[in-house]
């Protein structure tokens, strides 16, 4: 299996802006956040991405995609039907064709010499089938997070078998559906927001809106868990970092993790340094008073 394409979307009410916010990535060179995503996609070895946008906003996303724009397709979610309608909306870019996936308001720093979504990538050709980026994360944190449960590849210690796929769980269900062997007790598998995806999700994914009712919409998750019970569908366990810049502060904790993994990290933690001297002189002169 070769994968060739990637979506990114970014069409979401609350996301829509937010790739086009501006940074100094890890070269220290001023980028968007939407440069930072399609550089990471192309170092995983692919160059045809298409971005499921708002369609007033297309023009705004060309202007900060810079010299990525040859390489970039628009497509335009109308109306919104929910993050799975999203990435639907690609379905007639990747054709008949495995994709990579990500979401446009998410960066990534990599532990290791390749990328988080070049590991997936790999895997994914490696074991010609539908693969997801895991983080273990504990359990407070579940409410913002898709999840999964599985059994580990024999051989491998980051693999996994999905067996379910659960959207934002409660504790309760996490314990009762989602309990991993090996993860340290009260931390579960949740979504990295990396996936390489196969044509079998949007086929899924139409039927589900297909027959949507009361104003339901068709979910990710629920299409990745009905995924797992039709084909090999692997989760891969990532130590690596990822920072949601529509967070609060997210852009700025993201901008710091950038700043310290690049090569003017010795000059930024100078910079922080002096700040926190500083705080701490005026405090102290504030107590004097």
């Amino acid at each position: 299996m070769k994968i060739g394409k990637a979506i990114i979307t970014a069409a979401g009410k609350g996301q829509r802006h937010l790739p086009l916010q501006t940074l100094i990535d890890r070269d220290g060179q001023q980028k968007s956040v939407l440069g930072v995503i399609i550089e990471e996609v192309e170092r995983a070895g692919i160059g045809d991405t298409c971005l499921v946008i708002h369609p007033s906003d297309e023009a705004a996303f060309r202007s900060v995609a810079g010299n990525h724009s040859g390489h970039l397709s628009f497509v335009h979610q109308n109306e919104p039907h929910g993050y799975g309608h999203a990435v639907l909306c690609g379905r007639d870019f990747v054709r008949e064709e495995p994709f990579l996936h990500l979401i446009g308001d998410h960066l990534y720093v990599s532990r290791m010499q390749k990328g988080c979504a070049q590991r997936v990538v790999e895997t994914a050709e490696a074991e010609s089938c539908a693969v997801s980026a895991v983080q273990a994360t504990r359990e407070g944190l579940l409410p913002n997070f898709g999840a999964v449960s599985g059994k580990r590849v024999h051989g491998r210690n980051d693999l996994y078998a999905i067996e379910n796929v659960i959207e934002k769980p409660t504790p309760t269900e996490a314990e009762q559906r989602l309990l991993v062997s090996g993860l340290r007790a009260g931390y579960y598998l949740c979504f990295f927001g990396i996936h390489v995806l196969t044509p079998g999700v949007m086929e899924i994914l139409e039927r589900q809106l297909e027959s949507a009712a009361d104003g339901r919409l068709a979910t990710i998750s629920g299409a990745l868990h009905e995924l797992a019970h039709k084909e090999k569908y692997l989760a891969l366990e990532m130590h690596d970092y990822r920072y949601n810049v529509g967070v609060k502060y997210g852009l700025l904790n993201a901008q710091l993790a950038l700043a310290l993994s690049g090569g003017d990290r010795d000059e930024v933690n100078t910079m922080l340094m002096e700040l926190l001297l500083l705080r701490e002189h005026h405090a102290g002169e504030r107590d004097k008073e």
